[in-house]
């Protein structure tokens, strides 16, 4: 990751396009995510370094009440509906964060121009390495807004939207979508099989914007996306 200054760092974000160049190679649109730029949505952003790399900070700074679908930051410019998207983040806890908060950290996509519904995976660090087995069984999630947040997802077939990954709280974890129609794959930190496999996203599979996302009492950082159709 490079700074643009000396001391400030914005989140590096390459779009690639299914277009071809001369000679079949594709087409690569680096750009600098601005901090102006972001569309926030109950969440505060700074650019920080973060364990040696320069990325993309988002606190949760909305009510406690608010649900699933109330905190994220919209990237600028962002088109997705089937393809891949890459990013290294990390979550942890506010140390006014609620006893219940886990570090939610992920990604939302298929955003409308109206921001009203959304795909989202994310992660809970903090279950990550619990003494409790049931409770790193929900490790990674997938939530669709509206309609289907966590709560009902678990309690209408439990264990199907969640699953365990290996996660430290605070740390990079490099994390990877692959979307294709009503089908998703998470893979986390490079493994070769998915830590998680929704075969029925709940929204229609419309083109729509990525958002950076997180769950309440989470400061989270985000480095390096990259979207691939």
């Amino acid at each position: 990751m490079k700074s643009e200054s000396t001391c400030v760092f914005t989140l590096a974000v390459l779009l690639i396009s299914s277009g071809a160049q001369s000679g079949g190679q594709e087409r690569q649109k680096p750009a600098s995510l601005a901090l102006d730029k972001l569309e926030l949505h109950n969440v505060k952003v700074e650019p920080v370094t973060h364990l040696g790399r320069g990325a993309m900070r988002v606190s949760d700074a909305g009510p406690q009440d608010l649900d699933d679908a109330g905190r994220f930051a919209v990237v600028p410019g962002s088109s997705f509906q089937d393809g891949t998207i890459e990013v290294n983040l990390s979550g942890d806890t506010a140390p006014d964060a609620p006893p219940t908060a886990r570090g939610f950290v992920g990604i939302a996509f298929r955003i409308p121009a109206d921001r009203s519904h959304f795909e989202c995976f994310y992660l809970r660090p903090k279950n990550g390495r619990a003494d409790d087995q049931l409770q790193r069984n929900h490790s990674v999630q997938y939530i669709s807004i509206p309609g289907f947040g966590w709560q009902k997802l678990r309690s209408d077939t439990p264990g199907k939207y969640e699953s365990y990954a290996d996660l430290i709280p605070g740390q990079w974890t490099q994390m990877k979508i692959q979307v294709a129609g009503s089908r998703a794959r998470l893979y986390v930190n490079g493994a070769e099989q998915p830590a998680l496999i929704v075969n029925d996203l709940k929204q229609s599979p419309v083109n729509g914007a990525i958002a950076l996302w997180v769950g309440p009492g989470t400061i989270a950082h985000f480095a390096d996306l990259k979207v691939t159709p």
